[in-house]
């Protein structure tokens, strides 16, 4: 309240001020806002992708991990941390403290069947880590991948309310999205807008976004230490590595050539001898058997031909150069903090999202956008792996992922992968350094992720924020493990439930059931296997038929568990599973396109081509000489560019990997018509033509799944490059001359779309009810 008694009654907006008012500067006093200023460490989050519990070295791993060997030599390894078996729920997690599917996701950010877990954005009343901590005074950054928006919230015009400035950081760059190629990124984001890398001109030679997101995020440092000697900051540094497609630097390459030709089961037992004698594991732990399971099954190395081992090896380096390349990149960000003095009193974390990934199948794949279809009705001589000169592997022409046998070695001691609610899929390195505030050693009590955000505000001494926007804060689930890390006291976190694609777990007091579900058959108790995971952490053997009142009390417990946390109903993988949002339809109308326009974002562009008929038309002046690029759209992963080049219209067409070019058509009447039409088996015929000609090309397998990957641009091809050919010889290729714009129309679905499939089905239910 204002102290002067002269403000007459119907005075206004003086209400709070803390100073004196008269008529003048002489007989007043001022009074300033207090601003919150806090105290606090720095804190820094490393969030890999897809990162096995065995890679690093202080896990196991044999890859060059320096940074992090200096990290865990001066701080604490949790060897018992538990994360969701997938990468959007458990970001969810550790940035609230909520369960997965109460924080709004049941699985990743790319569907939509309209359910509370599967809403794909944080909710209004759950305040994130970032928010708390910039509330009590914390500057915030974020670098790298986000995916906590649902993709169809990815656009230019879409409700930014989930995006990373929304939910309590300051700054960031990165993607939205799940994955992108580390040599030529998709679509990146600087703050709330698309980033048009090199002014529009495409990535410069050489670029690889490991180590651009580190520039960035050293220059957030920099920057506010030039402004503001004191003030704390989080950075969350979540990487695209080591989620496909890999990719790395052919420096990082060097290092690891021929490291791998011993193969995987060679490997997996040094890691775990090393794991037995770092103190990870009791000295009684078993290493789980090479993964059996249909569909996950693992191929002994020594039954592999010469030439598998020799490819299979080489996939292998690409991954531990991408790792190696992680290190440097962590190297650099301790670098910066010990140049400002302020390495011992950082909180750094470091950590992965789930376990390793099999998604590269028991051969790994050259062509990772086709081996990533899951559609269903595909036929079984879909190509899944496009042949590439091995020297290629991992750079730029590429799109690439190991097979699951190394997968197998990533998760070293465990059980299965990515996506499994095994050990294999939950399990993941972790350490925490902070030399000012915690000694060094090994834990071994179980955490789990969403205990992240309440330990790091108790250690920071921030408060999670008791609103959000006027809305009282949903209660949260994560337990401190403050007291774990101090004092090696017993974890207070002593439950907890895991689903994921309908794969079920529940963790309780050193036991665990857990279930790997068959899509088609119930969701029932006969599905559980019990496991005695203080005895036994690599889930070797099955004690259910022993201890069947131990798996009654558990699957119950789940299922009470599965009812508190929003998890029903199950994804029974019928056609419901690919329904959208009825608004969303909007997305599939025609869009004129005009130069200057930046490229367009990948989950809108796929809706104007993908399973149907289209056509696109450019319309342009054109005079004799005149060249380049006119749209393209996608990638070295899979697209399609018309272009004009020696006074003729030209279509290059990527299937994953395999170029189909068309002859050339005769320019004439100043438009270039591109007309695609679905044919049955998931293919494209296309006919290219202009006011002089035409020309046809295919059948050729379409491009579907999260193909193609980058979206479409507008006179010239800034994205990864559909025709490497094309961008040796002319970069980006912009059209000399005048194009008015380019025209998409969506033509009809094809009786196969999913999209189409989920909707019928959604219509007869509603009239069958």
């Amino acid at each position: 309240m204002t102290s002067s008694s002269n403000i007459p009654d119907h005075a206004r907006g003086y209400d709070g001020f803390t100073g004196s008012i008269g008529r003048v500067f002489a007989e007043s006093r001022p009074g300033w806002p207090a601003e919150p200023r806090a105290k606090g460490p720095n804190i820094v989050v490393v969030l890999v992708d897809d990162l096995g519990y065995a890679d690093i070295g202080p896990f196991g791993g044999e890859i060059a991990t320096p940074t992090l060997d200096a990290l865990a030599a001066g701080g604490l390894r949790l060897t018992n941390y538990h994360t969701t078996p997938l990468c959007s729920p458990s970001r969810a997690a550790l940035l609230t403290g909520l369960n997965p599917h109460r924080a709004g996701f049941a699985f990743p950010a790319n569907s939509d069947p309209g359910y509370p877990a599967y809403s794909f954005q944080l909710p209004d009343n759950a305040p994130s880590l970032p928010e708390s901590l910039r509330a009590a005074g914390y500057a915030t950054f974020a670098v790298g991948k986000w995916h906590l928006t649902r993709d169809a919230a990815g656009h230019d015009a879409a409700d930014r309310s989930s995006w990373p400035l929304q939910r309590g950081f300051d700054r960031y760059f990165g993607s939205l999205e799940g994955l992108t190629n580390l040599h030529h990124p998709h679509r990146l984001i600087w703050d709330n807008s698309p980033y048009e890398v090199d002014a529009g001109g495409g990535y410069p030679e050489g670029y690889y976004l490991t180590d651009d997101l580190t520039d960035r995020a050293v220059r957030m440092i920099d920057t506010l230490r030039a402004s503001d000697p004191d003030k704390p900051f989080f950075l969350y540094f979540a990487h695209h590595a080591m989620h496909g497609p890999l990719g790395a630097k052919d420096t990082d390459l060097q290092h690891y050539r021929g490291r791998y030709a011993e193969g995987w089961d060679v490997i997996r037992e040094r890691r775990f001898a090393k794991q037995l004698a770092e103190g990870l594991f009791p000295p009684e732990t078993v290493l789980a058997p090479r993964n059996g399971e249909p569909g996950r099954d693992v191929r002994p190395w020594d039954e592999l031909s010469r030439e598998q081992q020799e490819l299979f090896a080489r996939y292998m380096e690409v991954y531990a150069a991408s790792l190696d390349n992680v290190d440097q990149s962590l190297g650099r960000i301790v670098d910066t903090l010990r140049k400002h003095g302020e390495l011992d009193n950082t909180i750094i974390v470091f950590t992965s999202d789930n376990g390793a990934t099999a998604e590269g199948g028991p051969e790994g794949t050259r062509s990772y956008f086709s081996q990533f279809v899951h559609v269903p009705g595909v036929p079984s001589t879909w190509e899944r792996d496009v042949e590439r000169e091995l020297d290629l592997l991992g750079g730029p022409r590429t799109t690439i992922h190991y097979p699951r046998g190394w997968a197998q070695a990533s998760n070293t001691p465990f059980r299965l992968f990515k996506f499994d609610t095994y050990a294999g899929g939950v399990r993941t390195p972790f350490i925490v350094h902070w030399p000012a505030g915690l000694d060094a050693g090994l834990r071994h009590q179980y955490v789990y992720v969403t205990d992240v955000a309440p330990t790091l505000l108790e250690l920071a001494g921030v408060d999670r924020l008791g609103d959000r926007q006027g809305v009282k804060a949903v209660e949260q689930d994560g337990v401190s493990a403050v007291p774990v890390l101090r004092e090696d006291a017993a974890s207070g976190h002593t439950t907890q439930y895991t689903e994921t694609g309908g794969n079920r777990g529940y963790y309780a007091d050193g036991w665990k059931i857990v279930t790997r579900h068959i899509p088609g058959k119930p969701f029932d108790d006969s599905e559980w296997e019990l496991y005695h995971v203080d005895s036994d952490p690599t889930e070797t053997t099955n004690v259910a038929a022993e201890h069947p009142e131990k798996l009654a009390e558990l699957a119950a417990a789940w299922e009470h568990a599965a009812w508190h946390n929003t998890v029903f109903p199950l994804n029974d993988h019928s056609p419901a599973n690919h329904l959208r949002r009825p608004a969303d339809a909007r997305l599939e109308r025609p869009v004129t396109l005009y130069p200057g326009t930046p490229l367009l974002e990948r989950y809108r562009s796929a809706q104007l081509v993908q399973f149907r008929n289209f056509t696109a038309e450019a319309t342009m002046d054109s005079e004799p000489g005149d060249r380049g690029v006119l749209f393209a759209h996608g990638d070295q992963g899979g697209g399609y560019v018309v272009y004009i080049e020696d006074g003729a219209a030209h279509l290059t067409y990527n299937a994953y990997g395999v170029l189909h070019r068309s002859g050339p058509v005769p320019l004439g009447g100043g438009t270039v018509r591109l007309s695609a039409t679905a044919l049955p088996d998931f293919q494209w015929s296309f006919v290219l033509e202009t006011g002089a000609g035409s020309t046809t090309l295919g059948p050729v397998a379409q491009l579907i799944g999260l193909a193609p990957f980058t979206g479409i641009s507008v006179g010239a091809d800034r994205g990864g490059p559909v025709d490497w050919d094309l961008h040796t010889r002319e970069a980006t290729f912009p059209y000399t001359g005048t194009l008015h714009h380019v025209r998409y129309e969506p033509g009809a679905q094809a009786d196969y779309d999913p999209k189409l499939i989920a909707r019928l089905w959604a219509e007869a239910e509603r009239v069958y009810d």
